[in-house]
């Protein structure tokens, strides 16, 4: 499993999951920049994920669904903050309504993602930033760490296939 850590900061709200990939990082970066890609790891293997619109720029957005074993269906927004081809990515990642656009009632998070040339090819850091202790709670509680580990560790089968 590329997996190497998944670690919760209480004190600095945040979540760190950090990935070796067997890939250079322009490699690595195609699998955040093209939607089709995306959804073959993007998501937990039990609850795939299909990009409805993917616009990877400064002020972009994604949305997405995930459907899960009984059919039930969970929505994300991300909107695009800054985009550092081919080494960082800085998403707003919220929760959605029906309708693809943020659910008011969800916490927003800040994911920042740092692919560097290391290890077996590339290091690719994801964190993401809470407003709140409570916020970092709910979402964890709902399984966003370990939802995380598994989507990751789709990757290996994903770069050993192209």
């Amino acid at each position: 499993m590329s997996v190497v850590s998944t670690t919760p900061d209480p004190q600095a709200l945040t979540l760190t999951l950090v990935a070796d990939l067997a890939a250079p990082p322009v490699r690595a970066w195609a699998l955040w920049a093209d939607a089709r890609r995306l959804e073959r790891w993007w998501g937990p293997p039990t609850w795939p994920a299909t990009f409805d619109s993917h616009d990877l720029r400064a002020g972009g957005t994604a949305k997405y669904h995930m459907t899960g074993p009984e059919g039930e269906v969970a929505r994300g927004h991300w909107r695009f903050v800054a985009v550092d081809e081919p080494r960082a990515i800085e998403i707003d990642d919220a929760f959605a309504g029906d309708d693809g656009e943020p659910d008011p009632t969800m916490p927003v998070t800040r994911m920042v993602v740092a692919l560097e040339a290391g290890g077996s090819g590339t290091t690719m850091t994801i964190t993401s930033r809470f407003a709140s202790a409570e916020q970092m709670e709910q979402v964890v509680a709902m399984g966003m760490a370990e939802g995380m580990a598994e989507a990751v560790g789709q990757i290996d089968a994903l770069l050993a296939a192209a």
